[in-house]
């Protein structure tokens, strides 16, 4: 059974079923079902038209349901609709289908949730194993999903941004149970990308292949993390990176800059660089200052904040960070790193102790214990 074939056909599948007029949440029963008789048919008998195979068996399963509990004469019009046997239609709805499981009513959990489902072709105990929650409780926020578009057609026109903010979700998940996220973030990204040809997808794109390439380098064999600059750059992925950097120039050649592409921008400067020593940290403050225009998100000044203490010196950045909100997510982090920078150990020291009890995960959380065991040792060495 080629499951990468059926997760691929499950958006066209399902969206055929929705213009034909079948309400979201009944169509993407019927899909399931007829994955699951896919599953058990096709390796004995494999289908000619498989992506046909399954619009046939998934209507019908549609109409079964249908048939179960709506008024009699809506279901013989549901049953006079259905087409004959035959190739299934040529042209591709995936599109709209991101637009509809990114929908503005849904929260952004649902929503990404949601597109893993109907777009990705994942099972609720895979997105649910990757999340980290119970199947149940996965299964619930599906299908208030579902309810929650229940009427919508696929009639309107859809917007990229919000497509783009839930793929962008998905990969930040990165890896977690038998689901690599950030790897089917990149799957779902590319499909996008080959529907509709905008700087932001490409620049989405660049940014994923770009940071997924560091991914080999980033933790040691014992699991715990290692900082950017203390990374085995020969463990990264070339390919992914030179990818990545073309497909960044492609975007940026349109001169509609996005905030995407900008951190693209940044990510491939930091590629780019044979050492950490060599990297080119006056245009990594450059872009971050294109992308507080666009965003102006607190988030990405202090990211530049370590950018300007790295390229102009650590009080330059300990400056640039006092004028933020000491409640910004990492920020003690932040202020720990720029201190040891400056030679202010002890002050590092607790910044750090204080940073690992805020952590939003236990590696980080580990890395940062050490980060201040570390310093604590050398001091009391100097005493």
């Amino acid at each position: 059974m080629d499951e990468t074939l059926l997760r691929s056909l499950t958006p066209s599948v399902l969206t055929v079923l929705v213009r034909r007029g079948a309400d979201f949440a009944a169509a993407e029963d019927a899909v399931q079902d007829a994955l699951i008789e896919a599953v058990r048919v096709w390796p004995a008998d494999p289908p000619r038209d498989p992506k046909g195979w399954l619009v046939t068996v998934a209507w019908r399963r549609f109409l079964d349901a249908t048939r179960a509990d709506a008024s009699r004469r809506r279901r013989e019009d549901l049953a006079d609709e259905e087409p004959a046997p035959g190739p299934a239609p040529g042209h591709d709805d995936t599109l709209q289908l991101y637009f509809l499981c990114a929908h503005p009513s849904l929260t952004p959990s649902s929503a990404v949730a949601l597109t893993l489902r109907a777009v990705g072709g994942l099972t609720t105990r895979q997105i649910a194993q990757a999340y980290l929650v119970p199947e149940a409780t996965m299964a619930q926020r599906i299908s208030r999903a579902k309810r929650t578009l229940g009427g919508r057609r696929l009639d309107r026109p859809g917007d990229v941004a919000t497509v783009l903010r839930v793929l962008y979700l998905v990969f930040n998940e990165g890896y977690s149970g038998d689901v690599d996220l950030a790897a089917e973030a990149i799957r779902l990204t590319r499909q996008v990308a080959a529907l509709v040809d905008h700087p932001e997808v490409a620049g989405l794109l660049a940014l994923m292949m770009l940071h997924h390439a560091r991914r080999p380098a980033r933790t040691a064999p014992d699991g715990s993390l290692v900082p950017l600059a203390e990374q085995d750059r020969s463990r990264w992925d070339t390919a992914a990176i030179s990818e990545g950097v073309a497909t960044l120039q492609a975007a940026l050649a349109q001169d509609r800059l996005g905030e995407f592409q900008a951190q693209a921008a940044i990510a491939a400067l930091h590629a780019d660089a044979p050492t950490a020593e060599e990297t080119d940290w006056v245009q990594i403050v450059e872009w971050y200052d294109e992308l507080a225009l666009l965003t102006d998100n607190p988030v990405v000044r202090l990211n530049r904040a370590v950018a300007v203490g790295e390229a102009d010196g650590p009080r330059a950045g300990l400056a640039q960070l006092a004028a933020l909100d000491g409640a910004l997510p990492r920020y003690t982090a932040v202020a720990a790193y720029l201190h040891e920078r400056a030679g202010d150990r002890a002050t590092a020291a607790r910044l750090y102790a204080e940073a690992a009890h805020q952590a939003p995960g236990l590696a980080e959380r580990d890395h940062l214990t050490r980060q201040a065991a570390r310093l604590n040792t050398l001091r009391d060495g100097w005493r």
